[in-house]
């Protein structure tokens, strides 16, 4: 298990740099919109590792419950958000099938946090997200990702489902939407400061 690095600027501003570099994770099961949220919030062209899927991968990326997928991450994605004169984010999206499993805790190295997407259409699929971050030690915030036709659930039957710790924050987004995008990550952030406190 890795400690979890502080929010205190000296722990990242070297001498004479002016801006703060956070790393955080984008995390979450097969095909629930990592490397979306990544390009939509990204302030860089974003870093993808996207790979037309092909036939030998249907035995091990179960499409149950997705539409449309035709492209999966085969390492990982990069993006950068400047959210002050003084902080950059640096996200970083894992993979999400578990074969790919054992990057995730190289990424983990350094991390601050983690934002987890999360299908409520495929729940059961984040249970194992969720307990990789929390065994890194991660401090997480959970991200409904609103895909097209999802139904509406509430938020506390949400959270009740997942089994999560009553200060766990618990958003909703748009992947795509780069607005609904950083309202996610700026929960996180939020989050982040309280706990350091």
């Amino acid at each position: 298990m890795h400690s979890a690095p502080s929010l205190d600027e000296r722990a990242y501003v070297r001498g004479g740099a002016t801006k703060t570099a956070v790393k955080i994770l984008v995390v979450g099961h097969f095909a629930v919109g990592k490397t979306t949220f990544i390009g939509a919030i990204s302030e860089i062209p974003p870093l993808s590792t996207e790979e037309t899927m092909t036939r030998a991968a249907e035995s091990f990326d179960d499409l149950g419950g997705v539409r449309g997928k035709t492209t999966t991450t085969v390492a990982m994605d990069f993006g950068r958000l400047t959210i002050s004169d003084r902080v950059v984010l640096y996200l970083f999206g894992t993979p999400g099938q578990q074969r790919f499993v054992q990057m995730w805790e190289d990424m983990a190295r350094g991390a601050l946090g983690a934002l987890v997407l999360v299908d409520p259409e495929r729940l059961a699929d984040s249970f194992a997200v969720i307990d990789l971050i929390e065994q890194y030690g991660l401090d997480y915030a959970i991200a409904i990702n609103r895909f097209d036709g999802t139904p509406d659930h509430e938020v506390r039957a949400l959270r009740e489902a997942l089994d999560l710790l009553d200060d766990t924050p618990v958003v909703t987004c748009d992947a795509r939407d780069e607005k609904s995008s950083a309202d996610a990550l700026i929960t996180l952030v939020r989050h982040l400061l309280d706990r350091a406190r």
